[in-house]
């Protein structure tokens, strides 16, 4: 694992200096502002350390009438532009005058707007210059009391542009060049000294943010998983390292990076920047192996900012309990006593949802007394009704109540067609009586409880192996993987060159031993089995050993769902 600080950042972290940045300062006149109007003259000037390198303006013949609202606004008519060359002449020039500079334009959007549709019309591959926008600079420079509005006249007349604009591309263009040398000038003293900078500050990236960006110094440019970290006061005054966000990333530098540009919007990813006072990552061979690991360093530490994955221990499981009359029931763990634990559920709502389809279809009881099989009690509203069996009142034998469990057993284990079988002609009944909400509860209960089984075989079978080494062609090499009991046990990665079969046998030599999980419940966190579970089922995935069986019943999971849509 590296750890990075904040430190003093070197040139190459720092970005391209702005005194070596070629910028090209570009104005264009037209003959409107709408998607269908065209572009009637070009003016760019191109600087690079406060001098000017060249200049590029010409007229172009739009093959249009030219308003005369905008042929008094610009002076630019219909005689003048009759001689002048196409667009499809200009255009390829242009580019080439503007290839590898940075564009920058008085309203930016206006300028690159047109560009963009020039291209996009005459064959031409809009090369995606980085732009600067002046408009956007003045906003987040100058103060209100400065000027009264950002429009380009008013600020050349704030800089005392030797050009004034006169709504001629080239003027426009020269008064633009001043305004963004006075603007380069304001934003040196606030500490943006590259094109990175100036770019995040347009993007209103705090400066508190970008002072951080240093953190991505020493970064390595790997997959694996990075952790924010701060040194903040312990309950006893005393400062301790604590986790504030957890990630995982192809490209560590770069995601990392990115946290400190305006690529990251959420408000309180900002804060946690802020808050940070240094970066640790690890770099991970597979990129299964970190979502691993992200995984249990977030249940491990809890981070504040992140919001996935933080409870696992939150889940629940149905039960259906050992005693002379097993009834079903919500627990929180699995406990080592032999009955039978169906789940786990994500929220308790959804496994009543799942204990109340399995009371649709089977009347077993639903009361939480310890019965006894020789001594009769008051039954239930329930018994009366004939949603239940009454075995309060001995109405049925212990022998004859464990056949109705045995079938619920049945199917949460095996096949979950009985259930639908059970549900169908009371979801009949609802339809016929147009009473479709109550039908749309019962299906969409038969549906959940369909759902919940497939996932709980998935998990357990992953579970019951003691070992499934698997391994995955990618484009670094072959992904290896070592898994016990659904949980990662190793990860290794065959480079070409490298036997995959003897990097196997290395990866079991040094995987993490893994005690036998208790009932249905992987060796690991939940999530992680099912990350497990998605990279086994993959195409591709060739199995190279296994103990156990991993395997799941066929007639259990969504297919159940459709048979009771087809019902209904």
């Amino acid at each position: 694992m590296t750890s990075t600080a904040m430190a003093q950042p070197s040139f190459d972290d720092l970005g391209r200096p702005l005194s070596q940045v070629t910028f090209c300062v570009v104005d264009l006149e037209t003959t409107g502002s709408t998607g269908e109007d065209t572009i009637t003259e070009f003016g760019a000037v191109k600087v690079c350390g406060g001098e000017v390198l060249g200049e590029f303006q010409t007229l172009v013949n739009p093959n249009t009438h030219i308003p005369a609202l905008v042929a008094v606004l610009t002076g630019i008519t219909d005689v003048m532009v009759a001689g002048a060359p196409k667009l499809a002449e200009v255009l390829p020039s242009f580019l080439e005058f503007a290839s590898g500079c940075v564009l920058v334009a008085h309203n930016a959007a206006f300028d690159v707007g047109f560009l963009k549709r020039a291209c996009a019309a005459h064959g031409y591959p809009w090369p995606g210059p980085e732009v600067l926008d002046t408009v956007a600079l003045a906003r987040q420079v100058l103060l209100r009391d400065e000027v009264p509005n950002v429009k380009l006249a008013t600020l050349a007349t704030h800089f005392r542009a030797s050009t004034t604009p006169n709504h001629r591309a080239l003027a426009d263009a020269r008064a633009t060049v001043d305004v963004l040398h006075g603007l380069l000038e304001r934003v040196g003293n606030l500490g943006c000294h590259t094109i990175e900078d100036l770019l995040e500050f347009t993007r209103r990236v705090s400066p508190e943010r970008r002072a951080k960006r240093t953190l991505a110094h020493g970064v390595p440019s790997s997959p694996g998983i990075y952790q924010f970290v701060a040194d903040l006061a312990g309950p006893d005054g005393r400062p301790r390292r604590q986790v504030l966000y957890v990630g995982k990333s192809r490209n560590l530098r770069r995601r990392v990076a990115s946290y400190f540009t305006a690529a990251e919007t959420r408000p309180r990813i900002d804060e946690m920047v802020r808050i940070a006072t240094g970066v640790e990552t690890t770099v991970c061979r597979t990129p299964l192996e970190a979502d691993v690991l992200e995984l249990r360093l977030i249940a491990a530490h809890s981070p504040r900012y992140n919001r996935r994955s933080k409870f696992p221990e939150r889940q629940v499981w149905l039960k259906l309990t050992r005693e002379p009359y097993p009834r079903l029931s919500i627990v929180k763990a699995i406990a080592d006593d032999a009955a039978l634990y169906f789940g786990p559920f994500r929220r308790r709502a959804a496994a009543e949802q799942a204990m109340l389809a399995l009371y649709d279809a089977f009347p077993i009881r639903q009361c939480t007394a310890r019965l006894s099989p020789r001594r009769a009690t008051s039954p239930c509203a329930l018994a009366g009704m004939g949603r239940c069996c009454a075995p309060c009142e001995l109405a049925v034998t212990p022998a004859e109540y464990a056949e109705l469990t045995d079938r619920v057993r049945a199917c949460l284990t095996t096949d979950v067609g009985p259930l639908v079988s059970q549900v169908e002609p009371r979801l009949r009944q609802l339809v016929r009586a147009e009473r479709f909400e109550d039908a749309a509860v019962l299906t969409d209960r038969v549906e959940g409880l369909s759902r919940a089984a497939l996932r709980h075989h998935r998990l357990a079978s992953l579970a019951g192996c003691p070992q499934i080494v698997a391994a995955y062609r990618s484009e670094p090499g072959w992904e290896i993987h070592v898994i016990r009991h659904g949980r990662l046990a190793a990860a290794a990665l065959a480079r070409p060159g490298e036997v995959p079969q003897q990097v196997a046998r290395d990866a079991v030599t040094v995987a993490e031993w893994v005690a036998p999980p208790v009932g249905p419940a992987p060796a690991a966190i939940v999530e992680e089995t099912e990350r497990i579970a998605d990279w086994l089922e993959r195409p591709g995935v060739r199995i190279i050993e296994i103990e156990g069986e991993w395997s799941w019943p066929l007639r259990i999971g969504p297919a159940a769902s459709v048979r009771i849509r087809i019902s209904a």
